[in-house]
């Protein structure tokens, strides 16, 4: 719902320039309203709603009694500075992710109101203050304040920084979000919020990670020289100045306050530059149609795409490229297998349980992304289909393909491997690990092709995490995890000959896996492209059907 729909009881529309104090009990109504009409919607909304704001609640209470729990602890200072600039990095991404949820986040709604700059930010910032995230926010602040508030000079430090960690985090998102509003409202936009599963995801693993280290590490005392760092960045400053202050420190304190209120000010200066250029700068709406056209980057053949093979490959190659680029479902695919193959071997190598081999699991997360090559096409698969009318027609379009894949995973297979066995300081088996590898991503191609050939299936567009359309879920689960155990059948050869050289005492010769495990991936996709193509020649139109029906 937009601002122009919002009902009569939401409060009258200003009228003529609207002092601060005359527009923040309108703005206030304002979101509620649309808090309580979108609440109408459904039962089911309502209900989770509701429940969510229950757990909120519980975990806040929850964060603000084991705080206070910990007060007198030594080193609970370098705890709540450290939690004060996660929460204020929170605040700053969660914007760019999940802006869809809040409409209130979009000041270009109010862009036709008489309204200046200066009263509107007061007014935004105060109604910012309404919802369930500023009340989580505010029992962390007050929590960690009353954990390190001793002493009269404490306690005043402790009441000026918890609303002043508060506004600063507010208003590093509202900045944030004004300054990306374009960019929130575009199809870029949207493919953040498809990544942003990837994201947390990610967050959880470095967050269990820290966990974990800090037990070996033996307790708070290890956030101590990081912590000593971060107290001097706001927010964790204004948090950091309570402490400064129970020490008796009132000048540091006093700076560290001073940091915050510093941030503060800075963050609505830059909010309020970027909420007069949304609302007086033109966009692509506005320009003149007779403005010259750009030349489009990326069409034709120049730039890098002239590095590309002529013909049908080329073609392939260019438009496999191109999904992966800016169809955001491919784009999530692709992030998402990049990421995780890199984060599962480095951190069990930080962790000192690894082995250089875990290496080989970044080649197999890009070797998935060959099987369902036509799904990945949905319903414009039909284009592509009328270019193929022989077995070479087929063999070209999966090969172009493939080549697409290996432009990417290669390079990156070489640097992930590199990098695990950096870490682990173990270069003695870098190149084993290398050539099993390209063993490993060459089966998974050949493979990959005759899954895709035989078992297709479609990927439906109607939903961020839907991958696979009603009734075809079996299609997905023999394509990937048949394909993923036959390339292991088909690299055993290669995995042998690793294990014997270990065996026999012969890690010199290691290096030979290089060129042998290259050679032998490269005839294993050779030949799995062979096998599939006149498959895929004479299945088109089940295959044309089987990824339509998303």
């Amino acid at each position: 719902m937009s601002v122009l729909d919002a009902p009569a009881d939401a409060g009258p529309r200003p009228s003529g320039p609207a002092g601060g104090t005359a527009l923040i009990p309108v703005l206030v109504r304002l979101k509620l309203a649309l808090l309580r009409n979108g609440l109408r919607q459904s039962a089911g909304r309502r209900a989770v709603y509701i429940a969510s704001v229950a757990a909120t609640l519980l975990i806040a209470l929850g964060q603000l009694a084991g705080l206070i729990a910990l007060r007198g602890h030594a080193h609970v200072g370098s705890l709540v500075v450290l939690l004060a600039a996660v929460l204020a990095l929170g605040w700053a991404v969660m914007p760019l992710f999940f802006a869809a949820g809040d409409e209130t986040l979009d000041p270009s709604r109010l862009v036709m109101l008489p309204l200046r700059p200066r009263p509107l930010i007061t007014a935004l910032l105060v109604s910012s203050l309404v919802g369930i995230g500023p009340l989580f926010t505010l029992c962390l602040a007050a929590g960690s304040v009353t954990a390190l508030a001793h002493g009269a000079g404490g306690a005043v430090c402790a009441v000026l920084a918890a609303p002043l960690t508060l506004l600063v985090c507010v208003a590093l998102a509202r900045a944030v979000a004004t300054a990306n509003t374009r960019l929130l409202t575009s199809r870029k936009g949207r493919d953040l919020a498809v990544l942003s599963g990837l994201v947390i995801a990610v967050g959880v693993q470095a967050v269990n990670f820290g966990v974990q280290r800090l037990g070996r590490a033996g307790g708070l005392s290890a956030l101590d020289p990081v912590a000593d760092a971060v107290r001097w960045l706001p927010p964790a400053s204004a948090i950091g100045s309570v402490d400064s202050a129970s020490q008796g420190a009132y000048g540091r304190a006093a700076v560290q306050l001073l940091l915050s209120a510093a941030a503060l000010a800075l963050l609505v200066a830059w909010w309020r530059r970027s909420l007069e250029k949304l609302m007086t700068a033109p966009d692509g709406s506005t320009l003149s149609a007779a403005e010259p056209t750009r030349a489009k980057s990326g069409s034709g053949g120049s730039g890098l795409w002239a590095l590309l093979p002529e013909g049908r490959t080329g073609t392939v190659m260019r438009r496999s490229l191109r999904y992966v680029a800016r169809d955001p479902k491919t784009k999530a695919a692709w992030v998402t297998a990049l990421a995780i193959g890199l984060i599962v071997p480095l951190l069990n190598a930080l962790q000192g349980t690894g082995s250089v081999y875990f290496a080989c699991f970044g080649a197999g997360m890009l070797g998935i992304q060959m099987y369902n090559q036509f799904g990945q096409d949905t319903s414009a698969f039909w284009m592509v289909a009328l270019t193929i009318s022989s077995t070479r027609d087929a063999y070209l379009e999966l090969r172009g393909r493939a080549l697409a894949l290996l432009l990417i995973t290669l390079p990156y297979t070489v640097l992930v491997t590199v990098l695990t066995a950096a870490v682990l300081g173990d270069w003695a088996a870098l190149p084993g690990v290398m050539g099993l590898s390209f063993a490993l991503l060459g089966a998974m191609l050949a493979t990959g092709a005759v899954a895709s050939a035989n078992f297709p299936y479609s990927v439906p567009q109607d939903g961020a995490f839907k991958n696979v359309a009603p009734g075809q879920a079996g299609l997905a689960w023999i394509s990937i995890f048949g394909g993923m155990v036959s390339a292991a059948l088909l690299s055993a050869p290669v995995i042998g000959l690793t294990i014997w050289l270990h065996l026999a005492g012969a890690e010199g010769l290691l290096w030979l896996l290089v060129p042998v495990g290259a050679a032998y991936g490269t005839l294993a996709a050779w030949g799995g492209l062979r096998v599939a193509a006149p498959r895929t020649a004479d299945r088109l139109p089940e295959i044309l059907t089987a990824v339509s029906k998303g």
